[in-house]
């Protein structure tokens, strides 16, 4: 397969060489940080070195959630940020991010049901008033238990929200280059170098090879599980930050239950772990906390944690889930804040922001740990560390205004399933659900308005327009990008369907000369 790489351009393709704010790494982290710094007026830009969440920003478990089991850590702080960032992130993203609710099954010998329900109150009012409707008890005899062991009865149904993970980095991306920041992915920094007042930054083609050098006043290291890797290779430092990398896996699974709620299970362990419906004909389990040593790069879900999985599922289905069923299967690294804590599952999932001061240096800002859910709020107390440096200019403002198609009432995903049917009626409904899902307001843009017929079918309702804006607005480059970053598409197509879908992409980047 031919390979053709991405040019050092954005949307816009500034190609600056001098900016406020440099950020290393596209993750959830990064892209939110550009957006917002974007949209204060910063000259700013990104380097990615893979694609945009190529690691562990899609490698979660799909979750907006306040963290229900880090109120047995005392995480207080922790859990009424991330709760009130549910709030305001299903506000802005309604498209893809879904309020869900979740069923917690008491289990005799563990966490008493006191406890339970004690939790859950606190869960419920500890961020103020919520908009999702708030815990319940349920008899598992009567709804949601027909999948489970009769062994349970009782049960406590909560309220929580997914998301689709790597779409959320994309579309803080989108925004920000909308906003004039430049994103540059396949790019990696290979030196940063005091030059006065400013960084010299050496970036990378992984690919080709070829080197430039931008200058920037500000530096945010946000490479995630490879901050180590920046600090000592890039810059030459001999400190070690204090991270510890902990490996989540999980497994899909074809749908277990029927009904549209998500599971939550205690184990005998003292862990819990997730049962979320997936794709619609799926069902997602996970995660698993193992402190990892190696490449972050060739992190992959050890035998051992898929067979672990598979019975703390079991331990509750009424029908055993076998590792044979297991359909695709995901690790990422976390790269969180070393606590000290003895166990990977309790170390600490806050965020750290650490300014790295060295005399005769520019400013320059580490980034540890983080959730998904709290990324928004993240990149507003880094931003404190910029203004501090280079003088405010602007106020927070990503709270109120929406990512790319989220501009709709948050219930009102219903109305935008229906406009996308009403023009463009020859699509089959779940592909309008998954249209609507992901680009929400704008799906109907991929196909100027139904002016523009769907045409080639690739495979599952993944049509020639979409992939065409996938490559023009979202640095989509390869099949891999398309199937399991931009959707999950992957899960359904074949190799002959990818393969089609590859030779096409390499006809249209050979024919746009977009990537050289």
């Amino acid at each position: 397969m031919k390979l053709y790489i991405r040019k050092h351009c954005t949307m816009t393709d500034n190609n600056r060489h001098d900016y406020d704010l440099f950020i290393i790494g596209g993750g959830v982290n990064g892209c939110g940080l550009v957006r917002d710094a974007a949209g204060r007026g910063f000259r700013v830009g990104l380097a990615e070195m893979n694609d945009l969440a190529s690691a562990t920003s899609s490698a979660s478990t799909k979750l907006i959630h306040g963290g229900l089991r880090y109120l047995e850590q005392y995480a207080f702080h922790l859990v009424r940020e991330a709760l009130k960032e549910r709030e305001v992130l299903w506000h802005i993203a309604p498209h893809i991010i879904h309020p869900l609710r979740f069923i917690l099954p008491y289990h005799k010998g563990l966490r008493p049901a006191w406890m339970l329900r004690t939790g859950l109150f606190i869960y419920d009012h500890l961020a103020g008033p919520q908009e999702l409707p708030p815990t319940s008890t349920i008899d598992l005899n009567k709804n949601y238990g027909e999948a489970l062991k009769p062994d349970y009865h009782k049960a406590f149904e909560y309220s929580d929200a997914r998301v689709d993970d790597a779409r959320l980095v994309v579309l803080n991306a989108r925004h920000a280059a909308e906003l004039g920041a430049d994103i540059m992915v396949g790019t990696q920094v290979t030196a940063l170098k005091a030059d006065g007042a400013r960084w010299q930054i050496t970036l990378r083609n992984k690919h080709t090879g070829k080197r430039r050098q931008v200058r920037a006043a500000f530096v945010a290291n946000m490479a995630g599980p490879w901050i180590n890797q920046v600090m000592q290779e890039a810059l030459g430092s001999q400190e070690h930050p204090p991270i510890r990398l902990v490996q989540g896996s999980h497994i899909v699974v074809p749908a277990l239950y029927k009904h549209d709620r998500a599971y939550i299970f205690q184990n005998a362990d003292g862990r819990i772990i997730f049962a979320i419906p997936y794709q619609e004909d799926y069902t997602l389990i996970g995660t698993t906390d193992l402190d990892y040593q190696g490449d972050p790069a060739k992190v992959r879900i050890s035998a051992a944690e898929t067979s672990y999985l598979c019975a703390a599922a079991g331990e509750y289905f009424r029908t055993p889930v076998k590792e044979e069923q297991v359909v695709w299967s995901y690790s990422g690294i976390r790269p969180l804040y070393n606590d000290g804590a003895s166990k990977a599952q309790e170390a600490t999932r806050d965020y750290v922001l650490k300014m790295v001061n060295t005399a005769g240096q520019p400013p320059l800002l580490n980034t540890y740990g983080g959730k998904i859910t709290t990324y928004r709020k993240l990149a507003e107390d880094a931003m404190k560390h910029v203004e501090q440096a280079l003088g405010a200019r602007k106020p927070a403002w990503t709270a109120k205004v929406a990512l790319p198609g989220g501009n709709f009432p948050h219930t009102g995903l219903n109305e935008i399933e229906a406009g996308i049917a009403n023009v463009l009626p020859k699509l089959d409904a779940r592909t309008v659900r998954r249209l609507a899902g992901s680009y929400g307001t704008q799906a109907l843009l991929i196909f100027d308005g139904g002016k523009t017929p769907p045409g080639r079918d690739f495979g599952h309702g993944l049509y020639e327009p979409e992939v065409q804006w996938l490559v023009e607005k979202e640095w989509a480059v390869t099949a891999e990008d398309i199937l399991w970053r931009r959707s999950k598409l992957g899960l359904r197509f074949n190799k002959k369907q990818q393969a089609a879908l590859e030779n096409y992409l390499e006809k249209l980047h050979k024919k746009t000369k977009r990537y050289t």
